[in-house]
């Protein structure tokens, strides 16, 4: 039972790693010859401080194009365009 655990584990961290490999094997391609591997997306950043009486003040910026990779995974620090575009809200605490 044990050594069928074992093997599922490799098998699904191989896969993950594949699957990266060959993700960024496209951007790769797509950023030398078309140029196509960025993207744009308008992200609402806002800051959340939490005050001494225990109450949160929200600091809103304006909205602003935040650039992103048309990859399924980040890449070179970059988030997914799709991540970025179901998530338009980031929020930092302070």
């Amino acid at each position: 039972m044990r050594r069928i655990f074992v093997a599922v584990i490799g098998i699904a961290a191989g896969a993950v790693v594949l699957a990266y490999v060959l993700d960024y094997a496209v951007f790769r391609v797509r950023a030398a010859s078309t140029g196509n591997a960025y993207g744009s997306v308008t992200v609402n950043h806002y800051y959340a401080v939490l005050q001494k009486n225990g109450k949160t003040k929200f600091s809103f910026d304006p909205p602003q194009a935040q650039t992103c990779v048309h990859a399924v995974f980040p890449h070179e620090g970059w988030l997914p365009c799709w991540y970025l575009s179901r998530h338009p809200e980031q929020r930092t605490d302070i």
